[in-house]
């Protein structure tokens, strides 16, 4: 080490090299150490957040607030697991960047560097890019709370306000969509002021059958009761209800016809083919009870039918 003693002629900051090395710059690296360790810890507790997030198998609710959803599927599990993923890596980009810019200028500070004009210069900056740049930010701070709050994801089927489709891609910047048509729709994430989810929890359909006006109703509620009762025991379709069907009744009596109501609760998705399902089998079902379906309700003015 007699090598470092002799290089006192040199000068860092007013001090011998040796002074200096042996003072400022062993508080460097201490600051630098200490930093990096401070970004370890932080990563070791996202990942720990991470974990408990992927573990977490909490479901929403039924309709009726006691039955409960089934748990996902292997997609929706995976879906889950990728929002974690992606939250966490978002947190440690932001872990590593405040750590960077504070180890850079505390050291920057130990050098003698003067950091106001550095400062200013950065605020000034930012406010110009603030200004400049406003709805890109908005854009990415509203893709970034959509992500963490799980407000939707691939594969959900939503309603931005602007177009109505498939989710195909969500990035912090854009939601890509795929409506009915085909078309796809770009949406840009803070533009989005109001969002209906169809794909989470659970979902209803209302199933109208009506009947001629001369029919006995109390016989088509029983034949439709029958029918509820079969449809919610075949193993098929009990998977896909999460509530017993709930037939409401007498909806309306109009125009030569009263309208019997069932109400369906589903999963997300499925509630469409088990309304054609569950339509198909009441229709079977009044035929074989001589119920006769109403037809094409008769013009305005006109006597409903008294005869089958």
């Amino acid at each position: 080490m007699d090598w470092l003693w002799r290089l006192d002629d040199n000068q860092v900051s007013g001090q011998p090299l040796h002074e200096w090395l042996l003072h400022t710059g062993l508080l460097i690296v201490i600051v630098i150490a200490f930093g990096v360790a401070v970004r370890w810890l932080i990563y070791r507790a996202i990942n720990r957040g991470v974990r408990v997030m992927q573990n977490n198998q909490e479901r929403r609710g039924g309709p009726s607030g006691q039955r409960i959803v089934r748990p996902a599927d292997e997609l929706e599990t995976e879906r889950r697991k990728q929002r974690a993923l992606t939250v966490g890596a978002l947190l440690k980009s932001v872990t590593t960047v405040v750590t960077a810019v504070v180890i850079a200028l505390t050291v920057l500070a130990m050098l003698g560097v003067p950091l106001a004009p550095l400062v200013t210069t950065a605020g000034v900056g930012g406010v110009a890019l603030g200004f400049g740049a406003q709805s890109l930010v908005k854009d990415y701070l509203s893709g970034i709370t959509m992500i963490i709050e799980d407000q939707y994801g691939v594969g959900d089927v939503i309603d931005t306000g602007q177009a109505i489709g498939t989710v195909e891609e969500v990035t912090l910047r854009i939601t890509r969509l795929r409506d009915a048509q085909g078309v796809v729709w770009y949406v840009r994430n803070g533009e989005i002021l109001r969002l209906g989810n169809k794909s989470q929890g659970w979902a209803n359909t209302r199933v109208d059958m009506p009947i001629r006006y001369d029919q006995d109703v109390e016989k088509a509620l029983g034949v439709l009761r029958g029918v509820a009762a079969d449809f919610a025991a075949d193993e098929t379709w009990n998977a896909v209800l999460v509530d017993q069907p709930d037939v409401v009744g007498v909806d309306s009596v109009a125009g030569g016809a009263v309208t019997l109501t069932t109400i369906l609760s589903c999963l997300p998705g499925q509630q469409l083919p088990a309304a054609r399902e569950f339509r198909t089998r009441v229709k079977v079902a009044m035929d074989n009870a001589g119920i006769v379906m109403a037809t094409t309700p008769p013009a305005t003015g006109a006597t409903p039918p008294t005869g089958s």
